[in-house]
């Protein structure tokens, strides 16, 4: 007997306060520690309009969308079990989890950065991820050769 269809596990996320934006307000969240919403709020905020000074664009929104979009991962390898070996299948990767593997990348990148405050590392990774370099935009870089360097194995992900 099959088995039931179980409710989306995605939680609604309400915009930020400040620009109305579902993703700046995911970055937030994931910048966040052990609660303290406000702190990350005000490191996340920062870190931005420091990027956008930097960069002088007059909309710092502008700048964490193509910032975000720059990051965002097309596709992924997933392992698979074929035939007692195990292959590396690229998968397209779609909604909830590029959105997921895309903050999580910036924050990891932003918290890997040393020296300086953790707004300064925001704003660094920011401004770096706008012009298609960073720790990030590198990781998505490296995901994707991956994915293209398996292509081979596509085949798999239908069977």
């Amino acid at each position: 007997m099959p088995r039931k269809k179980t409710a989306s596990l995605v939680r609604d996320i309400p915009a930020d306060r400040i620009y109305g934006s579902v993703p700046l307000q995911r970055l937030i969240n994931r910048v966040m520690l052990n609660g303290k919403k406000q702190i990350a709020e005000r490191l996340v905020y920062g870190g931005l309009l420091k990027a956008a000074d930097k960069l002088k664009v007059e909309n710092p929104i502008e700048v964490f969308d193509t910032a975000y979009k720059n990051i965002q991962p097309h596709v992924e390898t997933r392992s698979r079990r074929v035939g007692g070996a195990n292959y590396q299948i690229p998968f397209e990767v779609k909604g909830q989890r590029q959105s997921h593997l895309t903050a999580m990348w910036f924050v990891a990148a932003c918290r890997a950065r040393k020296g300086m405050s953790m707004q300064d590392r925001i704003a660094a990774e920011l401004v770096d991820a706008y012009n298609g370099q960073g720790a990030a935009v590198k990781k998505r870089e490296d995901v994707t050769k991956m994915a293209d360097a398996n292509r081979a194995f596509a085949h798999f992900a239908r069977t």
